[in-house]
């Protein structure tokens, strides 16, 4: 090689080939399919999250409704005010504010009739979860006594009732936003 020499490059080497069309449309196809991908998995992860936090809501206000039943659909004529106002302290929001209003309605009757009614949780179910609402159907027992007028002997009867519990989660424990007594019979087969 001499100073005014030109050295070509071997072929094949030094020199870049130019991509084909197929190669780069092939490129940026595996790089969007690879931004999906990490969309999909995020987004499951996420749901995953949720569905996890929903479940463990369902389990603590599940628990909470077969607790709260009881209390807030018993009472004794003898304590009715006491038993409402327990109640009243597991309700949130227009259901706390009847608890509050029902001690003047039930509780002359209930003293007139010494009715004593006792629920008790039969069963229990989750019927939907998020994590910060859940709605639970309930299978009770309830038992009432009373003396009718005109009756000297107290009146017994028990009988299977169903009620739904809404649920929402307050500051430090899950309170009872709706209450309704579901009436008839249940379905069927």
């Amino acid at each position: 090689m001499s100073a005014g020499e030109v050295v070509e490059p071997a072929e094949g080497r030094g020199r870049r080939r130019p991509r084909s069309r197929a190669f780069k449309v092939s490129v940026t196809l595996l790089g969007l399919l690879a931004v999906a991908l990490g969309f999909l998995v995020a987004t499951a992860h996420l749901r995953l999250r949720e569905l996890r936090h929903s479940e463990r809501a369902a389990a603590e206000a599940l628990a909470a409704a077969r607790t709260y039943a009881p209390d807030m659909l018993s009472y004794d004529y003898r304590t009715i005010e006491a038993d409402l106002a327990r109640a009243r302290g597991y309700a949130t929001g227009s259901l706390s504010v009847h608890y509050g209003e029902l001690a003047g309605v039930l509780g002359p009757a209930a003293r007139r009739q010494q009715t004593v009614q006792q629920a008790v949780v039969a069963a229990a179910a989750v019927e939907s979860a998020t994590a910060e609402r859940v709605q639970v159907l309930l299978f009770m027992n309830m038992g009432t006594t009373k003396v009718l007028p005109g009756e000297r002997q107290p009146q017994k009867q028990v009988v299977q009732n169903r009620a739904r519990f809404v649920l929402v989660r307050g500051d430090e424990q899950w309170l009872v936003s709706e209450l309704s007594t579901l009436i008839g019979n249940a379905p069927t087969g």
